[in-house]
């Protein structure tokens, strides 16, 4: 519960910052080559499966033949042997997570910002406002809705997770449970090995009802906020 908890806000909160970042940064680049190549790039791990991800960080973070340990052995360091550092993983779970989904995310809000009205940026360089006044009274608004409309469904799933992330990625590795076992992965787990039915549709229960409560509070929540927020 912890982990699943942990890891959701993690993903909730920099799949936002992050892909709008790099939606502003794009919509600032005069080079259209540039930005169809990042697109392309950012968007591309998105349609790759979990097990061809998964392979690519084993290539990475192998003990033996590992990219990463073969750059430390270069520089007279010793290899590491992440699979047995359950610390370091929060933050591996959390790169890769990024590195696969933002590019999707930061395709919409890039397309939102593309729709923006062009006099609302010539009335702000009219007056004279600076880059970050622009993004802050100008982008930021027009985004405001598309935060809000993702963020709810992100947040419907707050108890669940990518069953490949945390299944897959991680190998099952019993070393490092502690800090990557998540729900799905233990009900997994208790359905395969134990055959216990009726505890991994209990858990599928609760899951999906917490999340739907959730779901409803925050849209109600924004809804007082900004009555023109929300999408139900």
């Amino acid at each position: 519960m912890r982990n699943t908890l942990l890891y959701n806000l993690a993903f909730l909160i920099l799949g936002i910052v992050v892909p709008v970042t790099i939606a502003v940064i794009l919509s600032y680049l005069h080079s259209r080559v540039i930005r169809d190549l990042v697109q392309i790039c950012m968007l591309l791990p998105h349609f790759m499966s979990w097990v061809i991800v998964s392979y690519f960080v084993y290539a990475f973070l192998s003990a033996d033949r590992g990219m990463l340990n073969g750059v430390f052995e270069n520089l007279g360091m010793e290899a590491v042997n992440f699979y047995l550092k359950p610390g370091i993983w929060p933050f591996i779970l959390v790169l890769v997570q990024l590195w696969k989904t933002s590019g999707y995310s930061m395709l919409i809000y890039y397309a939102t910002i593309c729709a923006i009205d062009s006099d609302l940026f010539d009335c702000a360089a009219t007056d004279g406002a600076t880059v970050g006044q622009v993004i802050r009274y100008v982008i930021l608004p027009q985004l405001r809705f598309m935060i809000v409309v993702l963020m709810l469904l992100n947040l419907g799933h707050i108890l669940s997770t990518d069953f490949g992330l945390f299944y897959q990625v991680t190998r099952n590795a019993g070393s490092i449970l502690s800090t990557t076992e998540t729900i799905d992965v233990f009900v997994y787990k208790a359905l395969m090995e134990q055959s216990n039915y009726g505890f991994s549709s209990a858990a599928s229960l609760i899951q999906n009802g917490i999340g739907c409560i959730l779901l409803i509070v925050a849209n109600k929540m924004v809804k007082i906020i900004s009555p023109e927020g929300g999408v139900l």
